[in-house]
């Protein structure tokens, strides 16, 4: 049986609100980050969770800019805070007691893929893998070569500039590394079996690194 958990994370002078949902006996956590507020509430994030957990993998949901915040479009691009609360939320799984024994994942799409690599591009953050939809990882800089987690880069077929993009961050990545198109998808993935083929690639990645 799945337990759920409404959280709020303190994060300087703002509250972070998100759904940590944990089945029975997991075998990892998963950070999703998306570069808006919506992340919490984001059908499609809340599709790739709802696989990861019957695969044993725990979930946090999570909004890393307030309602007000993310009303202003720019701050979608800040990745300097979105990487500083993506870290302060990855803080908090690692001091609470369901789960602190388990490996973490961070699942990030639009630019919160890039907070994503920033973090994981951090020595001493213990990331176990990274998984990317749609994302915009090529916003994570300098930091991209810095990355050892092993990474896993999805991008709809028809999604022509992100998935450029995409293909020059796999470039500048040193880690194990994969870069997965879903063929007819576009940036949303929402045609017909695509969201689910994100899923179950996402779900592959984290299982097998959790594993290693």
């Amino acid at each position: 049986m799945t337990r759920k958990l409404m959280v709020s994370i303190p994060v300087g002078a703002c509250a972070l609100d998100g759904m940590l949902e944990l089945p029975a006996a997991p075998i990892g956590i998963v950070l999703f980050a998306h570069g808006s507020g919506s992340s919490r509430l984001s059908p499609r994030n809340r599709q790739v969770a709802a696989e990861l957990r019957s695969a044993g993998v725990a979930t946090l949901l999570l909004d890393l800019l307030t309602s007000e915040e993310d009303a202003t479009y720019h701050n979608r691009f800040d990745i300097e805070v979105l990487a500083r609360r993506l870290h302060a939320a990855a803080n908090w799984l690692g001091t609470e007691p369901l789960t602190a024994p388990l490996p973490l994942g961070l699942f990030g799409a639009s630019t919160g893929a890039a907070a994503a690599l920033r973090l994981a591009a951090e020595s001493g953050t213990g990331v176990a893998a990274v998984v990317s939809r749609g994302g915009r990882p090529d916003l994570g800089g300098a930091a991209l070569a810095h990355v050892i987690s092993p990474t896993l880069l999805i991008v709809g077929g028809e999604d022509a500039a992100v998935l450029d993009l995409n293909r020059q961050a796999f470039d500048q990545l040193t880690c194990e590394k994969a870069l997965e198109i879903v063929p007819g998808a576009t940036h949303l993935f929402e045609e017909p079996g695509a969201l689910e083929q994100v899923a179950a690639l996402a779900s592959n990645w984290f299982v097998r690194h959790f594993d290693s």
